[in-house]
């Protein structure tokens, strides 16, 4: 825990053993239209949020609210953080330098476990969105928009922010048509939000309680997570120590209004509490309008998806690229993963996360959801801890964005975040805490006994 991280010195020649590096070619813009791709505001709102109307009917946009407003505390740390270690290394970058290895190591294990489940779950949405004009089957569909992505992933940064930011605008319209439609067929008033009611079994109402409202907040932190994905870009971003934190902050700003607005609107114009809680949003839009547009915003929401495995594809690859610059495993591999492409990409760690992405199609993920909501909730949790710790030793006065009211913002993150996980299911939490139990063997059999030639969390200097 005590172990020290050292910078990756400019200048080296490029040994085969020596750390690569990204190029800087992206600037606020460019970051900004990625992470944004990331959080996929549409496809969030089409495929995750449904399944929050099923268990918590109106208390769903009160439960993103809260969960908006947690991520605040959250994107303060990761700007903070970000800026002091940019790096494509992400989580597990910062949390080492400032935590220790093995605390960088778990959160390392937790992020790949979110962004190596995330894009198939989502890439299975795309059938759904597709029925209006052909029918596909979902894990069939969900594959091929893995290993669109994966391809995409392999080209250059730089184009890669123009074709999602595309993308991006045909998300935002397909999400501010269901915002007008739904706020023009509004069957309630606002009081409806605070209302806490959700249809039961027996088409009655049922009270939404606290605790459920507190259990929902995992999955709310995983609808906005993706404005993290910039602290995974910051090695790429031209002046880091600025523009992480203004794309960090910026996105989260952006995506929370995004998905909230449209909440809202489909909370008041549902037809009846039953409909709501069933959360088939199409229909709705349907409903409100005609078949022309239900089908319009279902090709949005389809190409949102699409647009999201790109994004994604190219975050995890990153994650990868960067763990393997930093030996977390055995040489070969090390090796094969840490190589750059002739764009710049690295493309061995990028086929390596869109093939297993586009085979998990195939595989029942519902109780992966859980899985992802708890990782994400504890990956935030040791991310707060490392904030915590970031204003100690050198650190202290090193040049980087400033969070305020520290250290108030991470210990009290660190207090929610706790009790959240503590009201998630057991299931979820006894399937998380496996694989980091066998993470952390790996840590103390493989990576400990090997501490000068394995796991060298590597800080790329700023050109």
């Amino acid at each position: 825990m005590t172990d020290t991280l050292r910078p990756a010195e400019a200048g080296l020649p490029e040994a085969p053993d020596s750390p690569q590096k990204l190029k800087r070619s992206i600037g606020v813009v460019g970051g900004t239209l990625l992470t944004l791709s990331c959080v996929t505001p549409a496809s969030t709102l089409f495929v995750v949020v449904p399944d929050l109307f099923g268990s918590l009917g109106t208390a769903t946009a009160l439960t993103i609210a809260i969960g908006s407003l947690l991520c605040i505390a959250v994107a303060f740390c990761y700007s903070e953080l970000g800026t002091l270690i940019p790096s494509a290394g992400g989580e597990y970058a910062m949390v080492s330098t400032m935590a220790g290895r093995l605390a960088g190591w778990l959160v390392f294990v937790l992020s790949l476990l979110v962004v190596m489940i995330v894009p198939p779950v989502i890439a299975m949405g795309t059938a759904d969105y597709l029925a209006p004009i052909v029918h596909l089957d979902p894990s069939m569909a969900g594959a091929g928009v893995m290993l669109l992505a994966t391809l995409a992933g392999l080209l250059d940064l730089r184009a890669n922010a123009w074709i999602t930011g595309v993308f991006l605008v045909l998300e935002v319209i397909a999400a501010a048509v269901v915002a007008v439609l739904g706020f023009a067929h509004s069957e309630r008033g606002a009081d409806s939000l605070v209302s806490l009611q959700v249809a039961g079994a027996d088409g009655h109402a049922d009270t939404v309680t606290a605790m459920l409202v507190v259990s929902g907040l995992a999955i709310a932190l995983f609808i906005t997570q993706g404005f993290s994905t910039a602290v995974y870009l910051s090695e790429e971003m031209e002046n880091p120590r600025r523009n992480v934190a203004r794309t960090v902050l910026a996105t989260l700003a952006i995506s929370s209004v995004v998905i909230l607005v449209p909440v809202v609107a489909i909370t008041m114009g549902a037809k009846d509490l039953s409909a709501l809680t069933g959360g088939d949003i199409g229909t709705m839009v349907t409903g409100w309008s005609n078949s022309a547009v239900g089908t319009f915003v279902s090709l949005c929401v389809a190409l949102a998806i699409i647009n999201a495995g790109i994004v994604m594809v190219i975050q995890n690859s990153r994650v990868l690229f960067a763990s393997a610059r930093d030996k977390a495993w055995p040489a070969p591999v090390n090796h094969v993963f840490a190589r750059l492409g002739r764009f710049g990409s690295p493309w061995v760690a990028t086929l390596a996360v869109g093939v297993p992405g586009a085979i998990l199609c195939f595989v029942n993920l519902d109780t992966l959801y859980g899985i992802t909501g708890v990782s994400v909730t504890a990956m935030y949790l040791l991310v707060a801890v490392a904030a915590l710790l970031s204003r100690k030793g050198p650190h202290q006065h090193a040049p980087a964005w400033r969070m305020p009211l520290w250290p108030a913002v991470p210990v009290l993150l660190i207090v929610v975040l706790t009790y959240i996980l503590s009201q998630q299911e057991p299931a979820y939490l006894l399937w998380t805490g496996g694989i980091t139990a066998a993470a952390t063997l790996y840590w103390a059999l493989y990576l400990r006994p090997r501490k000068d030639t394995r796991w060298l969390v590597s800080i790329p200097t700023e050109e």
